[in-house]
């Protein structure tokens, strides 16, 4: 007989590591993670004063009178480093790799309504030490990518003062605080995995069971 349980603890568990990989999924493909000093540029209409920004593998510049973003990583990650940073294509690939994860730490979470184990383990631990995983790999994505911040592009847009982990004349932009709002719910998702298993095999979850239902929801 297949059981579908639902409690709070599990419900919560679900939501938030569907919002851990929103953040990070939102900022990879942002160019708003570092924002340049503003610039002046003289239109037709008149003087337009603009702020370029940059992301992990693309950006957003002011060209022919009009905002124009596009992706520089042209050959991927044999783009030359001049272009694409070496520190930057390693952080495309930790949090494309942290976001693989964390898809299937999700989809594990709404199978877990139905399944609670697999292969005798719990769907709810095994999906927890995947999360603690997917954190650490996102941390060194984002660490990566503030030690690139002495390349080239980064020292062209925000002055030639721009070393590893100092930004010169830059600021940080959403994408950057999304992903690390991110990692951080990824951690709590950790954690809350063991929270999301007791509350599934708890005795009044046995005690619905036996009473034959196959629907059980919980606070």
């Amino acid at each position: 007989m297949c059981y579908v349980i639902v409690t709070g603890r599990s419900l919560l568990w679900t939501l938030l590591s569907l919002a851990a990989l929103t953040a990070v999924l939102s900022a990879l493909i942002t160019p708003r993670w570092l924002i340049g000093p503003p610039t002046t540029k003289h239109t037709k209409n008149g003087t337009v004063l603009y702020s370029p920004t940059v992301g992990i593998f693309n950006r957003c510049t002011r060209l022919y009178g009009r905002t124009h973003c596009a992706n520089f990583n042209a050959d991927g990650l044999a783009t030359d480093s001049k272009v694409f940073p070496e520190c930057w294509k390693a952080t495309l690939f930790f949090l494309s790799l942290g976001l693989a994860i964390m898809t299937v730490t999700v989809m594990a979470a709404l199978l877990g309504c139905c399944v609670q184990s697999i292969g005798r383990k719990s769907i709810f631990n095994l999906a927890g030490v995947a999360q603690a995983i997917a954190g650490i790999i996102y941390l060194l994505g984002i660490i990566l990518y503030a030690a690139g911040w002495g390349a080239e592009r980064v020292r062209r847009m925000c002055g030639v003062e721009s070393d590893a982990f100092y930004l010169a004349d830059c600021s940080l932009g959403w994408a950057f605080y999304s992903a690390v709002i991110g990692v951080l719910l990824t951690f709590v998702c950790a954690v809350l995995s063991g929270q999301a298993e007791k509350s599934t095999a708890s005795d009044k979850v046995q005690d619905k069971m036996n009473e034959g239902k196959t629907l059980i929801c919980l606070a």
